[in-house]
């Protein structure tokens, strides 16, 4: 029986099995019902079939937009005085929209640091009771064209590097680097935290702000980025090669200013010691150009994703502002240690 005929079996592959041992003449097509059997979900999908033609311009749009920007790093500021929306008593933060009641240990423990960084708590007994009370107002980082690293806590003192898509004209922002350890951005508050933090807003953000003055087209990120990846960085969790070059691009400013030499050693010191010195400015390049493509009508690329702990959520150029969110889960990430 079959031996004589050509079969294809199509879904189930247990009938495949059978007739293989049959010695049948069989090849199994795999097979899923559309949507997953969602009759919805299948009329949804079927529905964007008609205006595909459209959807492909859109995406091609959007490529050429990522493709063409060109982020440059061309200051480092005081959040307040750049970060549109930003305020004394509003935190930013990673993710998208989260209440206080759901924040994860860590965005809760970078908020009440945050707040005594600000001064206007003495201490994180009392900044919990601002909170609670409800003076001090949350917003996703992105909803004010920044970025933040894990818990992404931006606050009005934090001075931020601005980079600026040159080829767009848009600006995003993004925190400085704090370095390895016991941080801010992984929740942790105690005074030594606090004091390295007054050490980055007095000496590290403004020096680095003065040899910025010296570039008279700012520092090139995409160029760094793009050497990097071919020097073994992804540029995310492995970012040695990238803060190497950095390290290339500042000194020679550095050494135009003023500033003296052992408060330049110093921050040199500081930023080579830090393979992720390089992440955060290479952040704000990324939401730069991602936010080229934010409300382009009809496009399906995702313009920005990001975790706060309690939920991962995502963008849809097409969309607009919308986020679409799902429970956070724990990475498995490349170097992630």
């Amino acid at each position: 029986m079959f031996k004589n005929d050509k079969l294809i079996n199509l879904g189930v592959a247990r009938f495949y099995d059978a007739l293989k041992k049959q010695g049948a003449d069989v090849e199994n097509a795999k097979f899923t019902p559309f949507a997953g059997g969602d009759t919805e979900m299948a009329a949804l999908l079927d529905s964007l079939e008609q205006i595909k033609d459209e959807i492909d311009a859109a995406n091609a749009e959007a490529i050429r937009r990522i493709n063409e920007s060109t982020p440059v790093l061309i200051a480092v500021a005081r959040a307040k005085d750049v970060i549109p929306g930003m305020k004394k008593n509003l935190l930013l933060h990673a993710g998208p929209p989260v209440t206080k009641e759901k924040m994860c240990g860590p965005v809760m423990g970078a908020v009440l640091g945050a707040i005594v960084y600000e001064g206007l708590a003495q201490d994180l007994k009392e900044a919990k009771v601002l909170v609670d009370r409800g003076e001090i107002e949350f917003s996703p980082c992105h909803h004010h064209s920044s970025v933040g690293p894990m818990a992404g806590v931006v606050s009005a003192s934090m001075w931020v590097y601005v980079v600026e898509n040159k080829k767009f004209g848009n600006k995003a922002y993004c925190t400085l680097n704090e370095g390895l350890g016991k941080v801010l951005r992984f929740g942790a508050n105690s005074s030594d935290v606090l004091k390295h933090l007054k050490w980055m807003e007095e000496v590290l953000a403004p020096s680095m702000n003065e040899a910025l003055k010296e570039s008279k087209n700012g520092i090139d990120i995409k160029a760094i980025t793009s050497q990097a990846l071919m020097m073994g960085d992804e540029c995310h969790n492995r970012n040695v090669a990238a803060t190497d070059i950095l390290i290339k691009e500042l000194l020679p400013l550095f050494l135009k200013t003023g500033i003296a030499k052992n408060v330049i050693k110093e921050i040199i010191d500081f930023i080579a010691s830090n393979p992720h010195s390089y992440l955060n400015v290479s952040m704000a390049a990324c939401k730069a150009t991602a936010d080229t493509i934010a409300g382009l009508d009809k496009s399906t690329l995702v313009s920005a994703m990001a975790r706060n702990g309690t939920e991962l959520g995502i963008r849809v150029a097409g969309v607009g502002d919308e986020w679409f969110t799902a429970p956070a889960g724990i990475p498995k990430g490349l170097y992630f240690a």
